[in-house]
């Protein structure tokens, strides 16, 4: 599928752009600070909304395809998430699910090469990524199961989503179950500082138009990246509904502070800790909140105006959204 890019889109886009760049600096930096950060900085991350295309625009294209980063791209996503994984051989490939199964045919290209797992009080059959090489998950199908039209999309190698987004779009990779794969001989950590690296896209600022913030939902992995790599890219604690307790206050966000430049939480927390926001921000966190789609939008009228709700009345910095062309931009 080929998408045009309109002339009108682009003044805005490249704005969007300038100004995402400027905000990964100030948050590496520490100038996301609002007691000490420079007045222009801080109201530049008050005032301008980031939006990032989950799993790509993945309510029109099946997630993590070229299909679906090419089109959050057109559009206006300014940054594009990238879920990794590591296969047999070590190559990062972009996925969302440690297993095959749900959005590829591998149970018909492999049947046999399944692990058998209990999930609650049942077995389950899973092919896992790690499992397979790079060859092996390119013969897959990663596109009939979200629609016929996308049928032969493939699995890409993040080297190939770098390749795809740069000077287009920011990069968000996400490091998924890093201790998973610690666990399994890889080092998800030092295979995605050496992609960026090799990229010369390790530091901030190294190329304006595409800018790089790293996520997880692992403390000691993000600790890991900020602490013995040295990595000097702004990086994301992600919280769901399960850690709340853990990292949902002042305090802890203090102790995030130390190796992060954000927190990443579920917009269900948001809703019952709308303070959370504001404590984030007096300790210098950004505030990027998930999953925004049009399929699930709760008790509001659509995806726009949830977005809305989220970023211009509890305050946070940034959304993920399926619908990155639906992003309710006020400036």
């Amino acid at each position: 599928m080929r998408h045009t890019r309109t002339a009108a889109k682009e003044p805005r886009r490249e704005a969007g752009r300038a100004a995402t760049a400027r905000l990964s600096l100030a948050l590496l930096a520490g100038l996301a600070v609002a007691a000490c950060a420079p007045a222009g900085e801080t109201q530049a991350r008050q005032e301008h909304k980031i939006n990032i295309a989950h799993r790509g625009a993945s309510s029109y294209a099946p997630e993590h395809t070229m299909h679906a980063y090419l089109l959050a791209i057109e559009q206006g996503a300014e940054y594009v998430e990238q879920d990794l994984q590591i296969t047999k051989d070590g190559i990062l490939v972009c996925l969302h699910d440690l297993t095959l199964e749900r959005t590829t045919n591998v149970e018909e290209v492999f049947p046999d090469r399944y692990r058998e797992v209990t999930r609650g009080p049942n077995m389950v059959r899973e092919w896992w990524v790690s499992d397979f090489t790079f060859e092996e998950i390119k013969q897959l199908d990663a596109g009939s199961w979200f629609d016929a039209r996308f049928a032969g999309s493939k699995i890409l190698t993040f080297q190939e989503a770098i390749d795809a987004i740069r000077g287009k779009a920011g990069l968000y990779p996400e490091m998924k179950a890093p201790e998973t794969y610690g666990e399994r001989g890889f080092d998800m950590e030092r295979l995605t500082l050496k992609a960026l690296t090799e990229n010369g896209l390790d530091q901030p600022g190294a190329d304006p138009k595409t800018p790089v913030i790293i996520q997880s939902f692992s403390a000691e992995s993000l600790k890991k990246m900020h602490g013995e790599l040295g990595c000097r890219l702004p990086l994301v604690l992600l919280i769901d509904e399960m850690d709340r307790g853990k990292w949902v206050s002042i305090e802890r966000f203090r102790e995030a502070k130390a190796f992060a430049a954000g927190i990443g939480p579920s917009k269900r927390i948001l809703e019952a800790r709308p303070e959370a926001v504001r404590w984030a921000h007096d300790v210098g966190l950004t505030v990027t909140a998930y999953t925004f789609r049009s399929s699930n939008v709760g008790k509001y009228k659509d995806v726009a105006e949830e977005m809305s709700h989220f970023l211009y009345e509890l305050g946070i910095d940034a959304v993920f959204t399926d619908n990155p062309d639906k992003f309710p931009r006020r400036r």
